[in-house]
C-alpha cells in the first residue's frame, strides 16, 4: 500500500470514498509481491498496480462494485487460457486480490496508520480477508509494537492476531495468517492480511565524489534513504547531492560506529565505500564488516583491493568477515561511467538481496523470480 498511500491519504482528508485492491498472497512466478496495492476513486482515476497490468481491468470493475455496496471482495487470479479477452496471468503464476471500500467511516483510524508511515515508526494493518460471516470480512486493526487500534469480531480472534501480527512486525515482512474461525491458531476458516510498513530502508555512501551522487540518485529511486558521508567539508555538501536525504560531514569510521551505537544500522542496511583511500576505507571498512549489514561494498581496482584486504587483515578480521566485503564493487556490465558503475553497484545489491545470478535471462532456465514454495490459503471465491 505504501505506493498508494499519498494519494489515498489526499482523498481521505477530503472525504472521498475509494476502493483500494491489495495482492494478499502469491504462488509460483507472480508478478507483484503481497502488499502491491492499486486504488480506485469514485471518479474512475487509478493509482497503483497489482499486477503490472495483467488483472487491472477485472480488479477495477471489482473496485467500482465495492464503492457502491460496500462489500469486500476476495479473488484468485492464475493463468490465462488462450481467449485474448481472459482474464488471469500470463506468467503462469497467481495472486490472491483482496478489494475493500475505505474511507472515514470505515476506517477511521486511517490517519494515525498514515502519521506513524511518515514518521518512520514500524506499524501494521491487518485485515480480515476471508472468513464464513461476511460481517468479519474487512475488519481491521492498526498494531504498533506496544499496543493496538481497532476491535475485531472477538477478544480471542483481537488477541490472536495481535501478537502474531508483532511477530511479522519485527520480522519486517507481510503475509498471510490463517485461523479458525474464533481466531484459533489451530483451525481453518479465517484469513488475515498483514501488511507491515517500516521504514525505508537505509544506504550509506561514504566518499563526496561523482560516483556517490549517481548512487545517491539511483538509490533513492529504489526506495532507499540515502546519506552520503565524507569528512571533506569542501566536498560534502548538499548542492552536490542532491539526490541525498542527508549530507554528513564527518570522518566515516567515526560516523558510521555513531550511528551503529544509535540502533540506526539493521540487517537491510546497505553500505558503500567508494572512498578508495586506506586513511578513509580501512578503519571504516573495519567497522563495517563487523555489523549485521545486507551489505558492504568498495570501490577500487584489484591491485587496491589486495592491499585493502591485507591492511584489513592487520586489524584482526576473520575470514568469514572478509568474505562479506563486495570488492571490486558491482556486477561486471562493462560500466565507465558514474552512471552506469552506479547501475552495476545496485544491480549486485539487488542479486544478493533476492538470490539472482547477475546472468542474462535468455541464457538461464526455469522461473525468473526466485520464490518460496507455499501451499497458500484456502482457495478463495469470488463473493
Amino acid at each position: 500500500m505504501r505506493e498508494i498511500l499519498d494519494e489515498l491519504d489526499r482523498r481521505y482528508r477530503a472525504g472521498e470514498t475509494v476502493a483500494v485492491g491489495t495482492v494478499v498472497s502469491t504462488f509460483r512466478s507472480a508478478p507483484r509481491g503481497p502488499g502491491a496495492s492499486m486504488l480506485v476513486a469514485q471518479d474512475g482515476t487509478v493509482t497503483g498496480s497489482v499486477s503490472g497490468g495483467c488483472v487491472e481491468g477485472d480488479v477495477y470493475e471489482l473496485a467500482r462494485g465495492v464503492i457502491e455496496d460496500g462489500e469486500p471482495v476476495l479473488q484468485r487470479y492464475g493463468v490465462s487460457d488462450d481467449d485474448a479477452f481472459s482474464v488471469g496471468l500470463t506468467c503462469g503464476g497467481i495472486i490472491d486480490v483482496f478489494v475493500e471500500r475505505m474511507d472515514t467511516e470505515t476506517f477511521p483510524g486511517f490517519a494515525e496508520l498514515v502519521g506513524s508511515v511518515r514518521a518512520g515508526t514500524p506499524v501494521a494493518l491487518a485485515t480480515v480477508t476471508d472468513h464464513p460471516d461476511p460481517a468479519v470480512r474487512g475488519q481491521r486493526m492498526v498494531v504498533w509494537r506496544d499496543r493496538a487500534e481497532g476491535r475485531l469480531a472477538s477478544p480471542r480472534m483481537h488477541d490472536a492476531v495481535a501478537d502474531d501480527v508483532r511477530g511479522l512486525l519485527e520480522s519486517g515482512r507481510s503475509g498471510t495468517l490463517h485461523y479458525g474461525t474464533d481466531g484459533e491458531r489451530r483451525g481453518e476458516g479465517m484469513s488475515v492480511f498483514v501488511n507491515v510498513f517500516q521504514p525505508p530502508p537505509r544506504l550509506i555512501v561514504f566518499g563526496a565524489i561523482d560516483f556517490a551522487s549517481a548512487m545517491a540518485r539511483l538509490g533513492s529511486f529504489l526506495g532507499y534513504t540515502v546519506t552520503v558521508c565524507d569528512a571533506r567539508g569542501v566536498f560534502a555538501t548538499e548542492a552536490r547531492f542532491p539526490g541525498a536525504d542527508e549530507v554528513i560531514v564527518d570522518w566515516p569510521h567515526r560516523y558510521l560506529e555513531a550511528e551503529a551505537e544509535a540502533g540506526r544500522i539493521d540487517t537491510r542496511t546497505v553500505i558503500t565505500v567508494l572512498t578508495h583511500d586506506p586513511k578513509f576505507d580501512v578503519p571504516l571498512l573495519d567497522i563495517a564488516l563487523r555489523l549485521d549489514v545486507a551489505y558492504v561494498g568498495a570501490m577500487g581496482s584489484r591491485r587496491t583491493h589486495g592491499e585493502r584486504m591485507a591492511r584489513l587483515r592487520e586489524t584482526g578480521l576473520s575470514e568469514t568477515e572478509l568474505g562479506r566485503l563486495s570488492s571490486p564493487i558491482g556486477l561486471d556490465l562493462g560500466a565507465r561511467t558514474p552512471e552506469e558503475t552506479a547501475v552495476s553497484i545496485a544491480a549486485e545489491i539487488i542479486a544478493l538481496r533476492w538470490g539472482g545470478g547477475g546472468n542474462r535471462l535468455v541464457d538461464t532456465e526455469g522461473p525468473i523470480h526466485a520464490h518460496e514454495e507455499s501451499a497458500g490459503p484456502q482457495t478463495p471465491v469470488r463473493r
